[in-house]
C-alpha cells in the first residue's frame, strides 16, 4: 500500500527534479538513510530494513509539511525549504521523518486507526471492507492527511522520532544543533496563528527545543565521531 499511495502521490504532482533544492533532498536522504542502516546494523537491528526500498522526492506545493511512508519513501514539500535554509536544515526534518518510519509510527497509528473506525482482521480484509476508509487512515497514519483522535499518542511517536532524528543526521555528517533553531524557525511560522499542518499535532516548541537540548550530548558524540 505504501509504494503504491507513493507512485499516486507522484503522478498527482509536480516532482521537482533537476535544480538545486531537488538535489539537495536527495543528497541529504541518501547520508541519512547511509547512517540508518549502519546505526541499525550496529546495534543488532539491521532486520529493520527489510523491504525498505529509499526514495526521496521534492514536490512543489506550498505545504510546510514532509513524511515518510514505511519503506522509506520520502516526500518534502518546496513549502517546508525556507524553514529549513539550508540541508542541515532538510536533514533535521529527514533525520525525523525517517526516524518515525524506522520506529513502525505509521504501522502503529494505522492500526489504532483501523480498530477506532472499526476495521478488523488485518488491512487486506479491510481494504476488502471499506477500500476509500483503509486508504484514508494509512494517509493520515504517514502524516499526509489530518491526524485528529490520536493527538497524545502522535505527540509521543514525535519526541522519539526528535531523538532517533538527531542520532541519524549527526551520524550523517550534519550538526545536530541546528535542530533546536529549526524548531524556533517553525515556530515563528505559526505567526501566533493555527500551526503550520507540519505542527499540527507535534509537542509544544518550548518542551520539544528542551527534549532537544537534553538529548545534544549524545548525539555530539555521534557527530564528533
Amino acid at each position: 500500500m505504501s509504494f503504491q499511495q507513493y507512485n499516486d502521490v507522484k503522478s498527482e504532482s509536480k516532482v521537482v527534479t533537476n535544480t538545486a533544492d531537488g538535489e539537495s533532498v536527495v543528497r541529504v536522504g541518501k547520508r541519512i538513510a547511509a547512517a540508518v542502516e549502519t546505526y541499525l546494523h550496529d546495534n543488532g537491528h539491521g532486520e529493520i530494513l527489510n523491504g525498505f526500498e529509499w526514495e526521496f522526492n521534492l514536490i512543489q506545493d506550498d505545504q510546510v509539511n514532509a513524511w515518510c511512508m514505511p519503506g522509506g519513501k520520502v516526500a518534502f514539500y518546496t513549502g517546508i525549504l525556507p524553514v529549513c535554509q539550508n540541508d542541515e536544515g532538510i536533514a533535521v526534518v529527514m533525520g525525523h521523518e525517517v526516524a518515525h518510519a524506522i520506529a513502525s509510527h505509521a504501522r502503529e497509528r494505522m492500526s489504532q486507526g483501523m480498530v477506532a473506525n472499526g476495521l478488523l482482521g488485518g488491512v487486506q480484509a479491510a481494504m476488502g471492507q471499506n477500500p476509500t476508509l483503509t486508504e484514508s487512515i494509512f494517509m493520515q497514519a504517514v502524516g499526509m492527511g489530518s491526524q485528529v483522535g490520536m493527538l497524545k499518542f502522535s505527540r509521543d511517536q514525535e519526541l522519539e522520532a526528535d531523538q532517533l532524528g538527531l542520532i541519524f543526521m549527526a551520524m550523517a555528517g550534519y550538526d545536530p544543533r541546528v535542530a533546536p533553531e529549526f524548531w524556533q524557525r517553525m515556530e515563528a511560522k505559526s505567526n501566533g496563528e493555527a500551526p503550520p499542518e507540519f505542527l499540527s499535532t507535534h509537542p509544544g516548541p518550548d518542551r520539544r527545543i528542551d527534549e532537544l537540548n537534553s538529548q545534544m550530548p549524545e548525539a555530539l558524540k555521534y557527530y564528533k565521531n
